[in-house]
């Protein structure tokens, strides 16, 4: 690694007392699953071990703007984007954007709105993708760019 001018270093206490006091305007997470509501469980399966959720749930509190990137579906091919999720949650409503192989999805107060799909998909292959249900905009859903 070469530092740039302009590098700057400090530790992880400075950087979670700058997430706990909300000077982040943008944090981006992987995801387990994420429901309509924009909750997110990104830190446990039940069943596995696991050491703690680390800053997650700091970062989904502190952050000002919540994006997630996930694969849509799960190895098995069920979907990731449910309803409601059921593993244990990181934050309750705090996601704004999704962004998976397969779609670009805001998360509003009225529900998931599919924004943008993969140049190799379709509408109709997201929504089976999806467990619960999207809502297309008036302007229409845009191809992703490859």
């Amino acid at each position: 690694m070469t530092e740039l001018p302009g590098t700057s270093y400090f530790s992880s206490a400075d950087s979670f007392a700058m997430v706990r006091g909300g000077h982040v305007d943008l944090t981006i997470l992987g995801a387990l699953q994420v429901d309509r509501e924009g909750s997110l469980a990104n830190w446990m399966i039940p069943g596995k071990m696991v050491k703690g959720m680390g800053g997650a749930m700091d970062l989904v509190s502190g952050a000002k703007r919540v994006v997630v990137t996930m694969e849509h579906t799960a190895r098995d091919g069920s979907p990731k984007i449910l309803e409601h999720c059921t593993l244990p949650l990181t934050g309750q409503r705090c996601v704004d954007l999704i962004v998976t192989d397969m779609a670009v999805i805001e998360v509003t107060q009225d529900g998931l709105v599919l924004r943008e799909i993969a140049p190799d998909t379709t509408v109709d292959a997201v929504r089976q993708a999806t467990g619960t249900e999207l809502t297309l905009p008036e302007s229409g859903v845009k191809k992703m760019e490859s």
